[in-house]
């Protein structure tokens, strides 16, 4: 599987609330990231992951764009809360090494109800 493939079946396993598995399989051990709510280590991330995907099982997590530069993906996705009445567009970027995601940016934005940009985030 290609870096584009980890990064996107990575977070879809995340939202879906396969953490720990998505976490074995495709993060390094001395993975870091950029989240400004958590501790910047592999463990914060991936129990507040758990407990996100716990909180909200019924939520829809669907990539739209991917941007593959090698050893870094982008992943343009459309979140959709478990209640149905928040949307987000979210970016993850991820940084890869051997295979391994060792280095992960997150940010989000919530999808206004009533922009009057026809086109939308996607």
């Amino acid at each position: 599987m290609d870096n584009a493939g980890i990064a996107t079946t990575f977070l879809r396993m995340c939202a879906g609330g396969e953490v720990r598995a998505a976490f074995a399989r495709f993060v390094a051990a001395d993975f870091v990231h950029h989240n400004a709510w958590f501790p910047g280590d592999r463990q914060s991330l991936l129990e507040a992951m758990e407990q996100s995907a716990a909180g909200e099982p019924n939520k829809s997590f669907e990539p739209r764009q991917v941007i593959d530069g090698g050893d870094r993906v982008v992943v343009l996705s459309h979140l959709r809360r478990a209640d149905g009445d928040i949307e987000m567009a979210v970016v993850h970027i991820a940084r890869f090494h051997d295979g391994k995601i060792v280095e992960l940016w997150d940010m989000g934005q919530q999808i206004p109800k009533d922009s009057p940009n026809r086109l939308g985030m996607f």
